[in-house]
């Protein structure tokens, strides 16, 4: 199979849209990620993105729906602060979830009666939602465990041979997965942190808890994998210059390329050592972590990670994904 890599015009969205339709798999932009898509109708096309990023079975997806799409016909009762945070915070970053009326393959879900729903911000996946008019099941467009990605040319580097179109809607402007909120308590729960924050929330429903899986558990939401987000070489988790310099020197006597990933300030400190460099704020740190994070697998042997010390706001989210691809914990 030739993939092609096709900019947003007309002929694209219909072929996009013929491909969803009879089944197929399309690679699709977000505000936050790229997207791996299929109509999320079809248990053949929701099967098919499992096996083609080797997807763990338990591991639900989010379905994705254009600006105006009824979700009562996929959802069952909400609770009274739903429509708030729609009218808030959508189209955009926030994924809600909800009781499942059952309508979408059962595959979606993983055997769960919720489903989590997304109406993304960006314009590019925008009109690919219209064109195909109907609800799209999409994890990240990226193989299972591997950096999530943010521009076409890292869709193509997982799935090249393997897909048919890759819409390009140039890089993505987020640069994290969405927030996944569970909206069927009393109050509700963040999932998986992301662009839209607790606080956020809270200050639209009045509360917002954040669960915490128990060991063992079914997960409730995409991402919740301990290893995930990983690069394809060494890594190593550090809390300090010291400790990542002690690091850096040992692997490049072992005649490795190491290479050290942090936020501005750190950078400071390592100024004889070659650095990716994060930004300094939350936004630009979030925009920035996964096309590093490539970008370092594909020249460094061993990856260094120094953990932000920025905290605040979408920092939730960046800690969350930068812990989870170098293998490390923090406190929140």
């Amino acid at each position: 199979m030739v993939t092609q890599i096709s900019s947003l015009n007309g002929q694209a969205l219909r072929k996009a849209a013929e491909l969803i339709r009879s089944g197929e798999v399309v690679a699709f932009p977000t505000e936050t990620v790229y997207g791996l898509g299929a109509n999320a109708f079809s248990d053949d096309a929701v099967k098919k993105i499992f096996a083609l990023k080797g997807r763990p079975a338990d591991n639900p997806l989010i379905v994705h729906v254009a600006l105006g799409y009824d979700i009562s016909l996929l959802i069952d009762c909400e609770p009274n602060y739903a429509p708030k945070l729609r009218a808030a915070f959508l189209p955009g970053p926030l994924t809600m979830v909800y009781p499942s009326t059952g309508k979408v393959s059962r595959y979606v879900s993983c055997g769960l009666n919720t489903l989590a729903i997304r109406v993304p911000a960006s314009p590019a996946a925008q009109a690919f939602l219209k064109a195909v008019d109907l609800p799209v099941a999409a994890p990240s467009a990226n193989l299972s465990k591997h950096v999530s990605p943010v521009t076409a040319r890292h869709v193509y580097d997982d799935f090249d041979g393997k897909i048919e179109l890759i819409l390009d809607g140039g890089p993505c402007s987020g640069g994290i997965e969405s927030t996944v909120l569970d909206c069927t308590g009393e109050i509700p729960q963040i999932l998986r942190e992301g662009l839209v924050t607790r606080e956020m929330i809270a200050s639209v429903a009045g509360d917002c808890g954040v669960y915490h899986a128990k060991a063992g558990e079914k997960p409730k939401s995409p991402g919740m994998a301990y290893k995930h987000y990983s690069p394809r070489c060494k890594t190593a988790y550090c809390r300090s210059a010291e400790e990542a310099m002690a690091l850096y020197r040992a692997e490049s006597e072992a005649g490795g390329t190491p290479c050290v990933l942090c936020e501005r300030a750190a950078a400071e400190n390592l100024k004889h050592c070659k650095t990716l460099v994060l930004g300094a704020s939350g936004e630009e740190m979030a925009r920035n972590l996964y096309a590093l994070l490539r970008q370092g697998e594909k020249s460094a042997t061993l990856l260094i990670g120094i953990e932000p010390k920025e905290r605040g706001g979408v920092m939730a989210g960046v800690l969350n994904r930068f812990s989870r691809a170098f293998g490390g914990n923090h406190e929140t």
